[in-house]
């Protein structure tokens, strides 16, 4: 089955290197060449636009934003140009619910499959092939997706016969995410400025009330300062918290803890801090408590 891969980011090339060792033939594409030529040396195609990678079984997106994934797929060399009636677009982006509806009437009208489908993971879950899929579309599409799903992750999630769905859900985890991260940074500010060892709280809550994950990771990021290189930048979270109010608003659904992070990571970015982490946050109550005064790009 030949599949493409356009957009080879830290998560992009990860799905790209599991897809070549589950066996896939593989073309790629990536608007700067170099990040694609370690994948070609494994025996991936390179391809110089998104069209040419779209020309088998499956294509896969897995890029920064709107604009990208707008550029890839309507664009003049874009994907919708070249996919075949019946192949199949994956969306692994982390997109707006409004371009995923956008994407699921086009692809319709040129009989294309379309498949939303979105993942919780950072980079290194990606490449261990841990991620969390969470999966939109028509019955047949998503079936025929399910051998990438099990390649690519954990476990997948199927949350509804409409791609955007699987959006929606997407950007309300994320929106979790960052509200786990601002509760952490201001437990943090507190027990810090009453002198109590920050590894120690940690322990604490995830070893009695906190023991998910989500709390252990950000909160051992947090206690460690560990901000750079990031694994998901503070300027990516803030475009996700912005498309969640954007949802919010079509449906009527007030959210104002997700309007406050928004400008908690709005500040961060002002600060110089856009390419931190997104857990960098909680710099800003250790800021606001007096703990320190400007964010550090390393530690």
């Amino acid at each position: 089955m030949q599949v493409g891969v356009i957009g080879l980011g830290a998560m992009g090339s990860a799905v790209a290197n599991n897809l070549l060792k589950a066996g896939f033939a593989l073309s790629v594409y990536n608007r700067s060449p170099a990040k694609a030529e370690a994948l070609a040396a494994k025996g991936a195609a390179l391809e110089k636009t998104p069209a040419e990678a779209a020309r088998g079984d499956v294509v896969i997106t897995m890029l920064a934003d709107d604009a990208a994934v707008e550029n890839a797929i309507f664009g003049p060399d874009g994907v919708l140009s070249t996919l075949r009636p019946s192949a199949i677009h994956i969306s692994m982006s982390t997109i707006s619910v409004a371009l995923a509806e956008r994407l699921t009437e086009a692809h319709r009208a040129k009989t294309q499959g379309f498949v939303s489908a979105p993942v919780f993971g950072r980079p290194e879950a990606a490449a261990a092939a841990k991620l969390y899929v969470i999966a939109a579309g028509a019955p047949d599409a998503v079936e025929r997706c399910r051998p990438f799903f099990e390649v690519l992750g954990q476990r997948s999630f199927i949350v509804g016969h409409e791609p955007p769905k699987a959006n929606l859900v997407k950007l309300s985890g994320n929106f979790l995410i960052t509200s786990v991260i601002e509760a952490l940074g201001e437990a943090f500010a507190l027990v810090g400025k009453a002198g109590i060892d920050r590894a120690q709280f940690l322990d604490v809550v995830t070893g009695t009330l906190f023991g998910a994950p989500i709390y252990k990771i950000y909160g051992g990021l947090i206690a460690e300062e560990r901000y750079h290189p990031a694994g998901f930048t503070a300027e990516l979270g803030y475009k996700d918290i912005r498309l969640a109010l954007a949802a919010a608003e079509a449906l009527k659904v007030p959210m104002p803890l997700a309007s406050l992070i928004a400008t908690r990571l709005l500040a961060l970015i002002a600060q110089g801090g856009g390419h931190l982490d997104w857990s960098a946050m909680a710099k800003l109550a250790a800021q606001d408590a007096g703990l320190e005064t400007t964010p550090r790009s390393s530690h």
